[in-house]
């Protein structure tokens, strides 16, 4: 059952802390809104969680943001909203930035060079990982995994 609305003090902080949490991808930006949403604060109730969810997924573009955003607005109104969509993407926006400054001026310099090769890395591995998991997920069976593989191969 969910609790009472937050005031819009505890929505900045909630949602601050979940765009700090928010990263590895739509997969990992839904689990820890519903972590921190669902089980936690006790904002919104599963079935509500899901329901969103799935409607935010027939929706053209970005899932989490819109499932964030909408969430806000139902805990806070218009306000909400705002402070959910803009704490949401404000983390990574302001890491592109930095790391986009960064490989501008000093992309040339041997350790710049070897920190962004090793970015590329971690990114691949959290990706892989990402499918992996979502995979596990939503190909229940031995077949289907088996299906999901010849087709990426034919790709």
């Amino acid at each position: 059952m969910p609790t009472a609305m937050p005031t819009l003090r505890q929505s900045f902080w909630v949602w601050a802390r979940i765009a700090a949490l928010s990263f590895g991808g739509p997969a990992g930006q839904i689990a820890v809104m519903h972590s921190i949403l669902v089980d936690e604060q006790r904002w919104i109730d599963e079935p509500r969680f899901l329901h969103a969810l799935n409607f935010c997924m027939l929706l053209p573009g970005p899932e989490a943001q819109q499932l964030a955003t909408y969430v806000g607005w139902l805990t806070g109104g218009v306000r909400g909203a705002l402070i959910a969509g803009v704490l949401f993407i404000l983390p990574g926006a302001l890491s592109i930035m930095a790391l986009s400054w960064i490989y501008v001026t000093l992309g040339d310099v041997p350790a710049i060079e070897g920190l962004f090769f090793g970015l590329k890395a971690a990114v691949l591995a959290l990706v892989v990982q990402a499918v992996i998991r979502l995979a596990g997920r939503a190909l229940p069976g031995p077949g289907l995994r088996g299906l999901a593989l010849a087709a990426f191969l034919a790709l």
